[in-house]
């Protein structure tokens, strides 16, 4: 569970004195509430389709799933992953300059419910039917279209709503509001809880039909949706789209509306032509292509704001330091986003989930990050803020370094767990455990540090641009991480020979970007100025 499901509303001098206007609950506005229950069923809804998501991709035919290979299935994880994070950044732009920030999420809310609802339409039809149970050596048209069609529109909506959502909890609060950081961690705990709800629910109704644990995260989604509608008064003047002062305005976004309606329609000719195979689809080429597509982008945008930015000699330096931590940021989630992938398979075929004569579904392992997240992010806030007062809080470019080598452990974990599991036997569920404590360990270190490093680092007329960036680096890692998961996920016996180095190569990548880090972090720390 990351922390950029969050957007942390960072302030200087905190004022008590500054009031919350309307309605409160508990000191805080009751819109809170609101937006609480809408992003933790939102979270439900993707956490609950992401722990299934792989393991339905590379299940057998006969027994509900896609029959794909691991390669085929790390791509598409891979480039769905990548897309939640690219279209934030159109999302948000969509808010600004179309619908505002409210309609924004509920518009994304009904869209993500759709796709949820579509992924499971083939578990809906075989319930309908007289015979369920019968048995499959093929797979249909509505089977590929309902599973394709659903992770595009889920792709879309989650687009709109995410990054708009975190965006309206902000305004609830005056600039410097002391509860603005609260209201913040409170927005955070329906996050984690979504999360850890969402895998356990799912995975449950998926022993029955695959597409019933699609069914249920699109009932959260709908869920979400309707107290949004019901309990929206208390986000009355919050969120609202300002309308064109002038016909000049008024005519831009009459244009620019134009131009998404275009841009939607070029994009659902394009899907018709690939569901009509006018246009055959090669998963892996696409990911191989993107990968570098987004590292040419990034390269392009910074050498653009280092030479036409308009920057000094202070201000270059930072961006440069924000590319720099670009580059270790995609390393990281490379390694971390392996949960929904490589790590969620080497649960379901690796594991011995049987305790008391029950199996574990492989799934309910996706809710452990967001149980120690719970239990850890206090620890660690706490924990910086003792070694400030001592004059000892490591530099952000350490804690960065330290996110890495601690992502690395886990791995290091993880090839001894490989090891056990080449050897043809199966490994205890505590090395997942255990691999998911160190990851977590890592994303504390890291993930908030990133986000807020950004915004100090940024100059005030590229805040906006390189917060994409940052979310940039984490499509880019999210990509790689599909990529990866399909050579490391031990689905033949070659692939399985192979899977304690593919974790150990893992090990090396990150730790040594970790140690590289630390080697460079004094250097970087002198570009950074004023900024910690």
């Amino acid at each position: 569970m990351k922390k950029e499901d969050q957007f942390l509303g960072k302030h200087n001098a905190p004022n008590e004195n500054l009031e919350i206007e309307g309605a409160k609950l508990f000191g805080h506005p009751k819109g809170l509430m609101t937006l609480f229950f809408t992003e933790m069923w939102e979270r439900f809804s993707y956490y609950g389709m992401r722990a299934l998501l792989i393991l339905f991709m590379t299940a057998p035919i006969a027994t509900g799933g896609l029959g794909f290979d691991d390669q085929t299935s790390g791509a598409i994880y891979g480039l769905y992953s990548m897309f939640v994070y690219l279209l934030a950044l159109p999302g948000g732009w969509v808010a600004d300059r179309l619908v505002g920030l409210k309609k924004s999420v509920w518009y994304g809310g009904i869209i993500i419910t759709i796709g949820h609802f579509t992924m499971a339409l083939p578990g809906l039809f075989a319930v309908l039917s007289s015979a369920p149970d019968l048995p499959k050596d093929q797979l249909t048209g509505l089977d590929v279209y309902s599973f394709f069609l659903g992770l595009i529109l889920i792709v879309l909506g989650t687009g709109l709503l995410k990054p708009n959502i975190s965006s309206i909890v902000g305004q609830l609060y005056p600039e410097n509001s002391s509860k603005r950081d609260a209201g913040f961690s409170i927005f955070y705990m329906g996050i984690n809880l979504g999360a850890f709800l969402a895998p356990i629910a799912c995975s449950t109704l998926a022993i029955y039909d695959w597409h019933l644990g699609f069914g249920l995260a699109g009932f959260g989604m709908l869920m979400g949706l309707i107290q949004y509608k019901l309990t929206s008064k208390h986000l009355k003047g919050v969120g609202d789209f300002v309308l064109p002062e002038n016909e000049n305005e008024s005519r831009k976004r009459r244009k620019l509306t134009s131009i998404v309606w275009l841009s939607l329609l070029v994009l659902a000719i394009i899907i018709s032509c690939f569901f009509l195979e006018i246009i055959v689809i090669d998963p892996t080429a696409i990911a191989a292509i993107s990968n570098t597509v987004i590292a040419i982008v990034a390269l392009l945008f910074f050498l653009y704001v280092l030479f036409l930015g308009g920057l000094n000699s202070d201000e270059k330096k930072k961006v440069g330091v924000v590319m720099i931590l670009f580059v270790f940021s995609a390393i990281f989630w490379s390694g971390f986003e392996q949960a929904g992938s490589s790590l969620n398979l080497f649960a379901e075929r690796f594991t011995d989930r049987v305790v008391l004569g029950w199996e574990i579904p492989a799934g309910y392992f996706q809710s452990i990050n967001s149980i120690f997240i719970i239990l850890f992010a206090p620890f660690f806030g706490a924990m910086w803020v003792m070694l400030a007062k001592k004059n000892l809080e490591p530099s952000s470019p350490l804690k960065f370094a330290f996110g890495l080598v601690l992502l690395g452990i886990g791995f290091l974990v993880m090839y001894f767990a490989a090891k056990i599991a080449a050897s043809g036997d199966l490994a205890a569920p505590t090395w997942l455990v255990v691999t998911y404590l160190f990851h977590t360990f890592g994303e504390l270190s890291l993930s908030p540090v990133g986000l807020s490093l950004t915004t100090k680092l940024a100059p005030k007329k590229f805040v906006g641009q390189m917060m994409g960036m940052w979310f940039l680096s984490i499509a880019m890692g999210s990509l790689i991480a599909g990529r990866i998961a399909g050579g490391a996920s031990g689905g033949t016996a070659e692939a399985l020979s192979r899977m304690p180095d593919q974790y150990l190569l893992i090990v090396y990548t990150v730790v040594g970007a970790g140690l590289v880090l630390m080697l460079i972090a004094k250097p970087i720390r002198k570009l950074m100025g004023n900024v910690h």
